[in-house]
């Protein structure tokens, strides 16, 4: 603005004691006029604030390099700005990664004729699960087709973190074909923050890991391991929307009074778990021999208990959870989670 002012003779300005033409005078002008727009959209936490602020720190630069011997400590504040220009866009271009597979995901599953789930329909599950699906309040009710929610969660990265981490999760999910994309923002401390993004689709699994939206943590796809543990997570999953035990792609075997089998395969991938539930059908734990990393040589017992158990859209779901590991050392329960919000059949 300075710059600008001085150009065009309205504010005598030392700190620039070279001349400024009335044309480079207007691109200073351009230059405030584009960082004080990426200011203001920064306010309104517009994700394209990054998209005017670059234009305006690549003008800004070519002033500074002109008139480098007044305006050279302004590269300073441009190297900060761009850095944070780089972060938000690696920040959209993270969310808008995940968006567009969730849009394709969601555009790609199949809505069948109404179903409204029937006695008959479920005649030959085990009993307990029989009991759990009547329970829920998923009985004469429309099968779900998809799923949307929202997570707030606690985690620990390693199990000798002592402080949990605070994140907040988004999950999409297609029954048919079975699906899921999760995508999380997690809190590390107060400079550290964490985005990550689970996904099963066409029987694969694909894990990703990043600092800051940009450096790659973990990035783990297309592997057997992985395949079958995300499509085992999905499998546990499906007590958010239980009309999804009648899946073709599910098999039951009971085990107990009060615990049943299920296994899952599709596309070449297979998983199985047990569900528990209580003498009332309510849903209490899930348990299977579960993969925690694609280097590992033999599964780990994976659990995931609900620890609080609510209706939501007129049905009861846990919509309070934490997972656990079984590890030599001890039980590690690495993640504690709850539901803040589920809509069925978004489309």
């Amino acid at each position: 603005m300075f710059g600008f002012l001085k150009a065009f003779d309205l504010l005598e300005f030392n700190a620039i004691s070279q001349p400024i033409s009335k044309p480079f005078g207007i691109i200073w002008l351009l230059t405030f006029i584009l960082l004080a727009a990426a200011a203001f959209l920064l306010s309104i936490q517009s994700h394209y604030w990054w998209l005017i602020g670059l234009v305006g720190v690549i003008i800004s630069q070519f002033l500074i390099v002109i008139y480098w011997s007044d305006a050279k400590f302004g590269t300073i504040l441009n190297v900060i700005i761009l850095i944070s220009i780089t972060l938000a866009y690696s920040s959209y271009s993270f969310k808008k990664k995940v968006s567009d597979e969730t849009a394709k995901m969601l555009d790609n599953s199949y809505v069948s004729n109404t179903n409204i789930i029937t006695a008959q329909m479920i005649q030959d599950l085990p009993p307990i699960v029989q009991k759990w699906l009547l329970n829920s309040g998923a009985m004469g009710k429309e099968m779900v087709h998809n799923v949307y929610l929202e997570q707030d969660l606690q985690m620990l990265m390693k199990p000798a973190q002592k402080n949990w981490s605070n994140g907040k999760a988004k999950q999409y999910f297609t029954v048919d074909p079975p699906a899921f994309n999760w995508s999380v923002n997690l809190k590390m401390n107060s400079m550290l923050d964490v985005v990550g993004r689970d996904k099963f689709e066409n029987g694969q699994g694909e894990m990703t890991i990043k600092l800051f939206s940009l450096f790659s943590i973990a990035n783990t796809k297309n592997n057997e391991k992985v395949n079958q543990a995300t499509l085992q997570r999905y499998l546990a999953e499906i007590v958010w929307f239980p009309s999804s035990a009648l899946s073709h792609y599910i098999t039951w075997k009971t085990i107990d009074q009060h615990s049943a089998e299920a296994t899952m395969e599709y596309s070449g991938t297979k998983g199985s778990g047990v569900f528990h539930f209580d003498a009332n059908g309510n849903f209490k734990k899930f348990v299977a021999l579960r993969f925690k990393d694609a280097k590992d040589d033999e599964p780990t017992e994976w659990t995931v208990t609900a620890t609080k158990t609510e209706p939501r859209n007129g049905i009861k779901i846990p919509v309070e959870s934490k997972v656990e590991w079984k590890l030599d050392t001890g039980n590690w329960i690495w993640l504690k989670l709850k539901i803040t919000s589920i809509k069925y059949d978004l489309n």
